[in-house]
């Protein structure tokens, strides 16, 4: 007797982390495909090929499911957004490459940006609370850079930062729903000419200056 796709799938026994894995990778597919609210814990289990005590033994509820999506996807960015600041020490560079994070970001295969950005359960505060803070950390990130090579105080490198990832997301969401309309290298380009016009005009710390000094001799 042949065996159902599904069926096989259940009797597969997979390492904890991986069952892990592949129960996240079919929740973003419905989550993404359906909201929050439309989504059902058996169409998650049915996607990934399991059963509901399965699914419930590594997520008791679809809250605690969602919650886990987004902690993966917003570490995912600030990490980016660390790696794209410390590739180079050229700020304007800096700046084009944090710009490119927001928008392979929200180009990635699968959606996931809809989780972080989009999310249709931001009424509910224990997710507002991990979106608000999944995107502060990123703002932070930037803030870093800003603070240290400006000498400007950290609640104005926040602010600065805030405009910079601001712009970008909503530029790169923006640029996804007008598919076709403009090349995506031309995209990131614009919006780094844009946010580098405005950040340069402050100037290096004198620390910095005199490291930059020291280099040219």
């Amino acid at each position: 007797m042949t065996q159902s796709p599904g069926t096989t799938e259940r009797s597969r026994r997979l390492p904890r982390s991986a069952r892990r894995e592949q129960l996240l990778g079919a929740a973003q597919e419905v989550f993404v495909a359906h909201g929050y609210h439309a989504a059902a814990m058996d169409d998650i289990a049915e996607r990934a090929g399991v059963s509901k005590p399965v699914l419930y033994q590594h997520f008791p509820s679809k809250l605690e499911l969602y919650l886990a999506l987004l902690e993966v996807h917003a570490d995912a960015l600030e990490r980016q957004v660390r790696d794209a600041l410390g590739s180079t020490t050229d700020n304007h560079d800096r700046v084009f490459r944090c710009v490119q994070v927001y928008f392979d970001f929200v180009d990635e295969p699968g959606g996931a940006f809809r989780l972080v950005f989009e999310s249709d359960l931001r009424n509910e505060p224990v997710v507002r609370e991990r979106v608000d803070r999944a995107l502060q950390r990123s703002v932070e990130a930037i803030a870093d850079t800003i603070a240290r090579d400006t000498g400007l105080s950290r609640e104005q490198a926040e602010l600065l930062s805030c405009g910079l990832a601001g712009a970008a997301e909503i530029s790169a969401r923006w640029w996804l729903d007008a598919t076709g309309r403009i090349p995506k290298q031309q995209a990131i380009e614009l919006i780094q000419a844009l946010t580098w016009r405005g950040i340069s005009g402050y100037p290096l710390a004198v620390a910095n200056l005199s490291e930059h000094d020291t280099k040219a001799q």
